[in-house]
This record gives C-alpha cells, sequence and structure tokens, in this order.
C-alpha cells in the first residue's frame, strides 16, 4: 500500500524562486518516468521527510500533483545541506507496479557474536523487486557466530518476494579475533546495530 505525498506544480525555475521556494518550507523536485517525461514540482520538506522516515527510502509513494492525477512514484535521489539537515532537492521516478527494477537496500547486523570482533564491509545490497516488495532493510544476524564466521551475500539473498543481485561470495560481515585488550573491553559497543541514516545522496548542482 502507498504512501499519499501532495505536491504542486513548479514553473519558476530561477534562483530567487527557488530559494523562496525552500524558504517557505518546500522542496524543488523532478518526478520523471519512461512514457511521463520529466515534471518540475514541489513537495513539502517535513511531509518528505517523514514519509522516508516512516517508509523508508524504498516506499511507493502515491503522488498526488495539484490537478492532475496520482501517480506511483518511488524517491530516486535527494540532496541534502548537512550542516543545517534540509532537503535541497528531491528526484522521484515513476514504476509500474508489475515490473521488476532494482535499487539498493540497507544491510544491518543485528546479534552478538559468541567471541570475537565483528567486522562489516558491506552495508547495503542490490535487491531486484517489483515497487511493492523492497525490503527497507535486510538484518544479518550474527548472533550464533564466533571467530573466524564470515556472512556471504548468498547467506541473505533467499527471499520469495526479491532477488540480492550482488556477487554471492561477497562478504557481508566477519568476526575477527580482537587484537588489543581495548578491542575485547569495547566489543559490546563496537558491536552494535550500525547506525543508517536511510539517505542516498549525491552531489549536484542547484536548480
Amino acid at each position: 500500500m502507498s504512501v499519499t505525498l501532495n505536491a504542486l506544480k513548479r514553473e519558476d525555475h530561477t534562483k530567487s524562486a527557488t530559494k523562496q521556494l525552500r524558504e517557505s518550507g518546500q522542496v524543488p523536485a523532478v518526478v520523471y518516468g519512461k512514457d511521463n517525461g520529466a515534471k518540475s514540482i514541489s513537495v513539502d520538506s517535513m511531509e518528505l521527510l517523514k514519509t522516508v522516515r516512516d517508509e523508508g527510502k524504498n516506499a511507493v509513494i502515491s503522488l498526488q500533483i495539484q490537478g492532475e492525477s496520482s501517480l506511483n512514484v518511488m524517491l530516486h535521489d535527494y540532496q541534502t545541506d548537512k550542516i543545517k539537515d534540509h532537503v535541497l532537492h528531491a528526484d522521484f521516478y515513476v514504476v509500474n507496479m508489475s515490473q521488476e527494477l532494482e535499487t539498493t537496500v540497507p544491510v544491518r547486523v543485528v546479534g552478538e557474536p559468541e567471541n570475537g570482533v565483528v567486522q562489516q564491509p558491506l552495508y547495503e545490497v542490490t535487491v531486484r523487486a517489483t515497487p511493492n516488495n523492497f525490503p527497507n532493510e535486510i538484518t544479518v544476524d550474527i548472533s550464533n557466530k564466533s571467530i573466524g564466521d564470515i556472512v556471504t551475500v548468498a547467506e541473505i539473498g533467499e527471499s520469495t518476494t526479491y532477488e540480492v543481485t550482488d556477487d554471492p561470495e561477497t562478504i557481508v560481515a566477519s568476526v575477527l579475533a580482537p587484537t588489543t585488550n581495548a578491542d575485547m573491553e569495547g566489543q559490546e559497543e563496537t558491536d552494535a546495530e550500525p547506525e543508517f541514516t536511510g539517505e542516498a545522496q549525491t552531489d549536484r548542482n542547484e536548480d
């Protein structure tokens, strides 16, 4: 089930208009699709952030553009101001609900190994699925693991609703022997669940 996000048409692309738009709490955005071309819109900044935080970055969104029929879209990318923690721009793309596509999904390690220190070299994987079947995240339980054990993509890629397309032999997490006493003392902290923001960011110029 998709979540609704309201949008307004955007026709003035001057820097002054874009600045005024952001100051009013709106985010300049673009929605595009294979048969739809590209449309300039704006969405409410707080509503967008709430949607991403509550539903995940791979949620299907029913984008309701004022005066037009709603579109099923997914958030392709968004740019943030790291200092002010504001969304500067967002890209949405129209999806076919019956057609598979690929996107990245975060991987989160849970549990504590029987011994050793957890190392996680891979924090996201590429997943192929229909839009409604993307998981918000994939969890890896290492509570039954010990020093020398590894978890590969092959062990997390089994699902009836989606397919992980990364190399099956890629290591997601491993349990290493601690190298110092400090490692042993800090194991509980370093083995805690890694923080994930779920924010995809790219470097781009402002409109």
